[in-house]
């Protein structure tokens, strides 16, 4: 009889699959992911997938372009082995930042991954904590947008107090920053910022009382760490007792981690939707969570046809 399920895994983040699949209690599935001299990449599916619910973890993390296309690869494979359904479960989706003309003869990046997976032959798309909902819109497939947000709340409830306060590091945010300080029985802080080029933020202004409280900034993607540690200065500059953040994907991108020991940080919290480096977890300041029950629970209620969003509420 073949298996109703089977998980497939990238190189991107072979040790967040391997967690999956022991939360749902199956092997991860048999398949070569190698290159040639050149690098170009080869994928062999080396067991029997017709008529088989089949998901594919791979986070498009760097190196993103290698990662994404070992993705559009897997996913063709298994299309041409007669797979029953493919899922792509991306827990971090690379080139979301791109999601709208910010300036004139630009693209619009998300879209054309969207459209690079649709064309792949993917059936239906898991991400978590993208970087605009509206990354969504951009495919004719479902997708099933999860969010980080329990996996991060469950540690923060134990650490702090409804007397913190959630700061957002910009406007953008305020909507996920309502929602943690919602859950917490906390306060709401907001950034004003301004961004006059690519990894680059000026800290203008503080919305909020932050003074003599725990300060909690919540974002949903560390890269450079510039404008976290930018915001977490700002919020010590207006009297907050301590500051620590929070974030979905900890991207970390050289020189985050400088920054990060150089700032005035307590505590970074991120999750293992991008598989930290080994700086990132000899990081002191650095805490890391799991998605993998998230993702796990996630993949059992698609298998099934069950409600994924009973999983927030």
């Amino acid at each position: 009889m073949l298996k109703a399920l089977t998980i497939f895994s990238g190189n991107a983040n072979r040790e967040l699959a391997q967690s999956i699949c022991r939360y749902v209690e199956t092997p991860l599935g048999d398949a070569d992911v190698t290159r040639f001299a050149d690098g170009e990449i080869y994928v062999e599916i080396k067991e029997n997938v017709r008529g088989v619910n089949c998901f594919v973890v791979q986070s498009t993390c760097s190196p993103v372009n290698d990662n994404l296309m070992e993705l559009l690869v897997m996913i063709d494979a298994l299309k041409r082995a007669s797979a029953g359904s493919i899922i792509a479960v991306i827990p971090y989706f690379g080139y979301a930042r791109q999601d709208r003309k910010s300036k004139p003869r630009t693209p619009i990046s998300a879209r054309l991954v969207a459209d690079l997976l649709t064309a792949a032959g993917v059936d239906r798309v898991v991400a978590i904590d993208l970087h605009a909902g509206q990354i969504q819109g951009f495919f004719n497939i479902p997708v099933d947008h999860l969010y980080g947000m329990p996996v991060l709340m469950d540690h923060m409830r134990a650490r702090f107090s409804s007397d913190a306060v959630i700061v957002s590091p910009d406007a953008g945010g305020v909507e996920r920053a309502r929602a943690y300080s919602k859950r917490l029985g906390a306060s709401l802080a907001i950034i004003d910022k301004r961004r006059p080029a690519p990894n680059v933020s000026e800290v203008v202004n503080i919305i909020g009382d932050v003074r003599g409280r725990d300060a909690i900034i919540v974002d949903d993607m560390v890269d450079t760490a510039g404008t976290l540690c930018a915001a977490a200065q700002a919020v010590m500059d207006q009297g907050a007792r301590a500051v620590f953040a929070c974030a979905s994907h900890g991207v970390l991108s050289s020189p985050a981690i400088d920054r990060i020991m150089a700032s005035p940080l307590q505590e970074l919290i991120i999750t293992d939707t991008v598989p930290p480096r080994p700086d990132v977890r000899g990081c002191p300041k650095v805490r890391i969570l799991s998605v993998a029950r998230l993702l796990g629970e996630a993949v059992k209620r698609i298998h099934h046809g069950d409600s994924i969003s009973s999983l927030f509420i």
